[in-house]
């Protein structure tokens, strides 16, 4: 994309972007001044090319108001075509500074139609979407009530949920604690807290701590008596 006449893409563009919204909110009591941000904050919401969009328009008056439902299809963009290329997501989290053999991608806002039998899991578990239908309004779409993704020292799984139908079935046949979980990745070797970021910042204190200890014994470090 050209902005100001310089081109971005890839994470710089996004950064962009976000630089020109927070903008746009900061100066939102400017007036005119302030319409060259806020241009770019109604193109981010529906542009044909927006990276946060991702559609060619945006149908809700046609779904509203017009009966033929070849006027509804919302046509996505290529990202939506490409995100089961594992190789592609390895580049995006490359791009974005991650480690792409540890990473993952992880999409909402898309419900996942898994009664016609998408998978939530794409690019071999590469990219994950967790949009399943938590709002009601979805379910009869998506076949079920919404996913959660947990994560732990033993690996990734994706456990996603049946929809809540009523107090008996829950009562009598525990419908609304049926779930289904999905193994995303599982770690061959355990994670200890050492190797998380929270780990390392620890064992930086900790070295700083010895060290600062064996100033103490060594004399280096004097106390200080009040007197």
């Amino acid at each position: 994309m050209t902005i100001h006449n310089k081109k971005y893409k890839g994470k710089a563009l996004l950064d962009e972007y976000e630089d020109i919204l927070r903008k746009g909110y900061l100066n939102r009591e400017a007036g005119s001044d302030n319409n060259r941000y806020l241009d770019y904050v109604w193109y981010q919401w529906e542009g044909k090319a927006s990276s946060l969009f991702g559609k060619d328009k945006m149908t809700t008056f046609e779904r509203l108001y017009v009966e033929d439902k070849a006027t509804h299809i919302e046509h996505k963009n290529a990202y939506y075509k490409q995100r089961n290329n594992s190789e592609l997501c390895n580049m995006i989290l490359t791009e974005f500074g991650l480690d792409p053999y540890k990473g993952h991608i992880i999409n909402g806002h898309t419900p996942v139609k898994e009664n016609r039998g998408e998978n939530p899991l794409k690019a071999n578990g590469k990219l994950i979407v967790i949009d399943g239908g938590f709002s009601k309004a979805y379910q009869a779409t998506t076949g079920l009530a919404g996913y959660t993704l947990l994560y732990n020292s033993f690996g990734m799984q994706l456990v996603s949920h049946q929809p809540f139908t009523s107090v008996k079935d829950a009562l009598v046949n525990e419908s609304d604690i049926v779930s289904t979980r999905r193994i995303v990745d599982k770690e061959l070797e355990r994670k200890t807290v050492r190797e998380t970021d929270v780990g390392q910042r620890l064992t930086e204190q900790v070295n700083d701590l010895q060290a600062l200890l064996a100033a103490y014994y060594d004399g280096r470090l004097v106390e200080k008596v009040s007197k």
